[in-house]
């Protein structure tokens, strides 16, 4: 599993790492659907590296019905990472958190305010693909009651909300917004794009993230990375940097 870090040369312009921490990503191995062992998780980190990040937050799925991830099998997960990492010379700075599915588990885990968070107390979670959530503003509301700060996961890929109105509202709420910026690229869909697009327009984007799972992201990550509205959000000032 060794020699993923040999090459030192960038993939882009080392300016890219100005995105600061990328702090979405499925990198931890064998815990959810991302990398599925060890190898998986090195060829994703040197990705990372090739592509100027120094930091990432790694978040594994929680989700009642497929992944039951504690802090413990998280805690474990990187612990491996992080000494395979040290093996191989990299230098690479991986935490972890989580990303939550908006689930019964996760009000209990809220109520009881058990959740696993990164930077200044945020909580990054997801919504379901094809059924809008209930109450969501009053959802909102309640994380933040309980000292959380809301991060909503990839806001392009839920078509049922269909407005940019519908977000600007969900973030005049106190909820910070994350694009994946592979979305940008059509990687998702023309749909999912034009909502990426629009909240950029909108300057409605607080984080930007990789989401990444296997080599094919990482390739489209690249790409993205080279779009104007990427850059746009980079030179603007993204919360990513105040991870770091």
């Amino acid at each position: 599993m060794f020699g993923w870090f040999g090459n030192k040369n960038k993939e882009v312009d080392i300016n890219f790492a100005n995105i600061g921490v990328d702090m979405h990503s499925h990198i931890l191995p064998g815990i959810d659907d991302g990398a599925q062992n060890i190898d998986q998780s090195l060829i994703l980190a040197s990705h990372f590296s090739n592509l100027g990040f120094t930091k990432l937050v790694a978040t594994p799925h929680i989700m009642a019905d497929y992944y039951r991830n504690t802090p413990e099998t998280i805690g474990r997960a990187l612990d491996t990472l992080q000494e395979a990492l040290l093996k191989n010379n990299s230098a690479l700075n991986v935490q972890a958190a989580a990303e939550y599915y908006v689930d019964e588990a996760f009000e209990k885990k809220l109520n009881q305010k058990e959740l696993l968070t990164f930077g200044n107390n945020f909580v990054l979670f997801e919504l379901s693909f094809i059924n809008p959530p209930q109450n969501l503003i009053d959802m909102l509301y309640r994380i933040q009651d309980a000292g959380y700060v809301p991060v909503l996961a990839h806001p392009e890929r839920y078509p049922y909300y269909g407005s940019i109105e519908n977000y600007l509202q969900i973030r005049d709420s106190g909820c910070n917004l994350q694009i994946n910026t592979i979305a940008l690229t059509g990687y998702y869909g023309p749909e999912a794009r034009k909502m990426a697009e629009e909240l950029v327009d909108y300057n409605a984007v607080d984080f930007i993230g990789s989401d990444m799972h296997h080599p094919k992201h990482a390739a489209a990550l690249k790409k993205s990375l080279e779009l104007p509205r990427v850059q746009k959000l980079i030179s603007e000032g993204l919360l990513n940097k105040s991870l770091l």
